[in-house]
């Protein structure tokens, strides 16, 4: 009887070990997904994506409000670099970010608001909202595809 008492303990202690280390290694899991997510969203704010090329693959898909851009390096070459050229500022504010995880892959949602302040002193106000799928290739998280998409807050009533 003690020996089956031992054994059952023992295996409960491996599963929450197991089950401890599965936590462990989802939050550090998610951590690099955010850290992935950071570094972009901090290049855009300091209106220099110089070496972002790295945080994708080179096939990622690139999509923003309703248009497929191609890969980063089409969106950076072609969209994305010449807009920051006219910009004066870009912030990003009421940063929230979900992240689930599905073994090597990672969906990340996020929501925020952003202000752009353009060289001709015109501001420009958005809510945004954007989906990254991160793949994991052994050694760091890097977007597989992003779709973006932004309007116009809402007015208050008058």
């Amino acid at each position: 009887m003690r020996r089956t008492s031992l054994a059952g303990h023992a295996l409960l202690l491996i599963a929450s070990l197991s089950i401890g280390s599965s936590a462990v290694a989802q939050q550090a899991d998610r951590a690099g997904v955010t850290a992935v997510l950071s570094a972009y969203k901090s290049a855009v704010e300091h209106l220099d994506v110089t070496g972002v090329d790295r945080l994708f693959v080179p096939d990622a898909v690139v999509v923003e409000s309703g248009k497929v851009e191609g890969n980063f390096t089409a969106y950076r070459d072609h969209h994305l670099g010449p807009e920051l050229k006219e910009f004066k500022s870009f912030t990003f504010g009421d940063y929230k970010v979900d992240i689930r995880l599905e073994g090597p892959i990672a969906v990340a949602t996020e929501t925020y608001t952003y202000r752009i302040v353009l060289k001709s002193d015109e501001a420009v106000e958005r809510l945004g909202v954007a989906t990254s799928v991160l793949r994991w290739d052994g050694q760091t998280w890097r977007i597989i595809s992003t779709h973006s998409s932004s309007r116009k807050p809402k007015q208050p009533a008058s």
